[in-house]
């Protein structure tokens, strides 16, 4: 029966704020009712001493193992140190689509209201491979890896979801008109997959429009496809929307497994002061529950952080409140409804 099963998932709470985001984001799964037994492992930068990679190769094995994870933010160093922990996950796991669902919340300052789209961004090649050298002093090279594989599913993985989500608008993001060949394939790739989703409005649009259209009016959008680079950037401009990396979940998913995560960074800065604010891990892991099928834990925990963003007096510095993280969280599983029972038929009397 679903909402009623134990589930094993990973957790991994990160670096800087991860493990205190990620620690309040379990508070409030706990107090929803779901039985989870968490498998807590070891990643991210604090760790590169001690297995030599900040994403050892025991995580991916129980990730593959339990086949669904939460993470906390993972830095990544800026031009040198260690390779990103966060697209050697991705890769190895071959977790190609990036959701980033972008939407209004209630009491959260922005400039725009009624925003409500989503981002797929294909994971695991383009730019992003990490193939690039010096041709010599001075000269620097990077190739673009574009397979018809990783456009493909990854246009499907978009159309299906809007099509799951009773959705009718998409807009496949490219560049073909410079890049005729790379972009050119997606886009094929794309018109293609359409074929099979006739009910869908496809709208097909060169990436700077895009984010221009997008910032004049983020409301004509539902579901937005495109590569790794581009959906790097627009996810986080679109985040920007509607109040900043703080209030918008991820994920990432395969066909075998998926890792929730808060996609901002570990702020150093603030860590272990009792400051970060937990909405991001908290809404990633609604989206968790909703993929292990525990729907109406998902809809009470997200309905209780609106209902606390949407009274905007316990909330974190970053919304312009003065909570900590735990007066923050405490608010929120107050307001947790209890999970309702099924009801019980009374016993007929005999006769």
């Amino acid at each position: 029966m679903k909402g009623m099963a134990k589930h094993n998932i990973a957790l991994l709470p990160g670096d800087g704020i991860g493990p205190e985001v990620a620690a309040a984001t379990e508070r409030i799964l706990e107090a929803s009712g779901v039985d989870i037994e968490w498998s807590r492992l070891e990643a991210g930068g604090e760790f590169m001493a001690k297995y030599g990679s900040p994403m050892p190769d025991s995580v991916l094995t129980e990730i593959r193992h339990l086949g669904v994870a939460l993470k906390g933010p993972i830095a990544t160093p800026v031009a040198s140190g260690f390779a990103s922990a966060n697209v050697t996950l991705r890769k190895a796991l071959d977790l190609y689509a990036a959701v980033r669902p972008v939407k209004s919340l209630p009491g959260v300052e922005s400039r725009y209201d009624h925003v409500n789209l989503t981002v797929i961004r294909e994971n695991t090649e383009d730019l992003y491979s990490g193939i690039e050298h010096l041709v010599q002093p001075g000269i620097a090279e990077s190739i673009k890896i574009v397979t018809e594989r990783g456009c493909t599913r990854i246009c499907r993985f978009g159309m299906e979801l809007a099509r799951r989500q009773g959705l009718t608008k998409v807009a496949v993001i490219h560049k073909a008109n410079i890049m005729k060949i790379t972009d050119g394939l997606f886009l094929e790739c794309a018109r293609r997959v359409a074929r099979d989703f006739p009910e869908l409005e496809i709208q097909e649009i060169i990436v700077d429009n895009a984010c221009m259209q997008l910032v004049k009016d983020p409301t004509r959008y539902e579901v937005l496809i495109m590569g790794n680079l581009y959906g790097d950037i627009v996810s986080d401009l679109c985040s920007g929307l509607v109040g900043g990396l703080g209030v918008v979940p991820g994920a990432n998913i395969g066909d075998s497994a998926a890792v929730f995560e808060a996609v901002h960074g570990s702020a150093p800065d603030i860590a272990g002061k009792g400051l970060a604010n937990p909405t991001a891990l908290t809404m990633s892991a609604v989206m968790m529950l909703q993929h292990i099928d525990e729907d109406e834990a998902a809809t009470r925990i997200q309905n209780a952080l609106e209902s606390v963003l949407a009274e905007g007096v316990t909330i974190t510095g970053d919304l312009g409140g003065s909570a900590s993280t735990n007066q923050f969280t405490d608010a929120v599983i107050a307001k947790l409804q209890p999970a309702r029972t099924p009801a019980t038929k009374p016993a007929r009397r005999k006769k």
